[in-house]
């Protein structure tokens, strides 16, 4: 059990590197179209990365029950989409950024989970 659980840790601190890693080379890919695209790009990509890491921070803060830890989880996931639907209205509404290069940053974001699941090892 604990092991599945350092497992976890593991693989959420790895998906979070990831992300962030994707959100820079996306904001600098984005750079070659100028200076609000390339914040606008790289902020989509820090919102998703933002809500992983304060979701994998509720889910695998504690050891607790099968109950509790499922309500951990939906209270993760939560946590996540505010963050991530909150950003990109900061994004999008109050700075005004490029729309196109914030969901390409989400977007790029989140196909991190493809490669993070496919490629365990």
């Amino acid at each position: 059990m604990l092991n599945s659980l350092d497992a976890g840790r593991r693989l959420a601190l790895r998906l979070v590197l990831l992300q962030l890693m994707v959100a820079v080379m996306i904001g600098a890919m984005f750079l070659l179209k100028g200076h609000r695209e390339a914040v606008s790009a790289a902020a989509g990509g820090f919102a998703v990365a933002l809500g992983t890491a304060l979701m994998s921070a509720q889910v695998f803060g504690r050891l607790v029950g099968g109950a509790a830890t499922f309500a951990r989880l939906l209270l993760g996931m939560l946590l996540k989409w505010a963050v991530v639907v909150g950003g990109l209205g900061l994004i999008l509404f109050k700075y005004k950024l490029p729309p196109l290069a914030a969901v390409t940053g989400l977007v790029a974001a989140y196909a991190v989970y493809l490669v993070a699941f496919r490629f365990k090892g």
